[in-house]
């Protein structure tokens, strides 16, 4: 972090006391390696309440895919450009598959609004947590369903995402399609497709995982996290959008 950049998380932390805790937080991950999956987000770049890309030594990425609906082409290899003149290694595995990295091998995992894409979200945490380091520090943001067509939705039970695990759920998994199809309401957020659009893509999940197979709220996100192995440093939804938290490998 250049000091330019100091003085601006400086002044963020000062006028906005909801970032205070997670800006706190965000010093622990300073001259760190860190994992991103599902990015580059903006949720981590400066005036956040997580300015990772700034403080982080260096970062790599994960995608499902070559070709994404958020990224668009993807080629693997030093190709993950995340933030001004920063790059890494873009990786083309699962979350839930990080086939080729060894264990302990980052300093931080840290994930935006994409766990919630994945069928199997307590198998993806396990992988993350394998490929920290001791201690090591991890970094989650999913959406708050009251501001997103999930808002109909019930939370997700953690006797499912443990059934889930349990079953080692795959990617190609429609169990919660009609769910999503009748409950969805796309009034709320902004996505900006019909409904039979919808459903198109829906069905369409494992070429452009657009699914949220899962609903979260802060509790469901903190027993999980301690399910999977973490510790819980800190949690808050936070500009309403986001439920962040912020965890340390057991």
């Amino acid at each position: 972090m250049t000091l330019l950049e100091f003085i601006i998380t400086s002044i963020s932390y000062i006028k906005h006391p909801a970032k205070r805790k997670c800006l706190q937080l965000s010093f622990l991950f300073k001259n760190k390696k860190g994992l991103e999956v599902g990015g580059p987000s903006a949720f981590f770049h400066l005036k956040t309440p997580l300015p990772i890309y700034a403080w982080a030594q260096s970062m790599d990425g994960v995608n499902f895919s070559n070709s994404t609906l958020w990224e668009g082409a993807l080629l693997q290899g030093a190709h993950y450009h995340y933030y001004k003149n920063k790059n890494g290694f873009q990786f083309i595995h699962e979350a839930t598959q990080l086939t080729g990295i060894p264990n302990g091998s980052y300093d931080f995992v840290v994930s935006c609004h994409s766990l919630e894409h994945t069928a199997n979200p307590i198998k993806a945490l396990m992988e993350w947590e394998r490929v920290l380091g001791d201690k090591g520090s991890l970094a989650l943001i999913l959406p708050d369903k009251n501001y997103t067509f999930d808002i109909q939705r019930p939370i997700t039970t953690l006797e499912h995402l443990i059934e889930d695990y349990k079953n080692d759920t795959p990617e190609t998994d429609t169990t919660h399609f009609e769910e999503v199809i009748a409950l969805s309401d796309l009034t709320v957020g902004n996505l900006t497709i019909t409904k039979e659009e919808f459903k198109n893509r829906t069905y369409q999940n494992f070429e452009n995982r657009a699914v949220h197979h899962h609903v979260f709220d802060l509790a469901l996100v903190k027993a999980m996290l301690e399910y999977a192995g973490f510790e819980l440093w800190h949690q808050q939804a936070y500009s309403n959008l986001h439920l962040v938290a912020v965890a340390q490998k057991r």
